[in-house]
């Protein structure tokens, strides 16, 4: 039986290939699962249209991204720690942090998008990536200040 696959299957194929599967196997579990349709010329025809409809989504969005990208690198962040001796924060900047920072200066992005290794724990300045789309990254300056200490009597 030739099937057209509608989802990734893992160890079968990808999206929107033709495969060549055992009856009981697409009867019973791809045709149910909607992972999959049968390999009708009618078929074929609206899967062809639909990986068209799906690369020009693609190229539009992969656009929006680059786009994104360009005034995202102008961006700078600025963020007030309290910090100890050797500049160390008593906290860190989070990748959820820095998103709330982004989204405040009207900039949506996901914080997973954010690819920080490890929270930033130190004072400085950094550049932090983020990846915007499949092969779209953008750099967004991070600046870490110490918090100014309070004056003695005021605690």
């Amino acid at each position: 039986m030739e099937v057209i696959l509608k989802e990734d299957v893992p160890t079968l194929g990808a999206r929107g290939d033709v495969v060549k599967v055992a009856d009981g196997y697409g009867r019973n579990f791809l045709l149910p699962r909607k992972l999959a349709i049968e390999a009708t010329r009618s078929n074929r025809a609206v899967i062809e249209q639909m990986k068209q409809a799906s690369l020009r989504r693609a190229a539009r969005d992969k656009a929006d991204a680059e786009a994104q990208a360009k005034l995202l690198e102008a961006v700078s962040l600025s963020f007030t720690r309290k910090a100890g001796e050797k500049d160390q924060l008593f906290g860190s900047v989070t990748s959820g942090d820095i998103a709330a920072a982004l989204e405040a200066k009207g900039y949506v992005i996901d914080r997973r998008k954010i690819h920080l290794h490890e929270p930033l724990k130190h004072i400085g300045e950094f550049k932090v990536p983020i990846r915007l789309y499949k092969g779209v990254d953008a750099t967004v300056k991070v600046v870490v200040d110490k918090e100014p200490a309070a004056p003695e009597g005021e605690e």
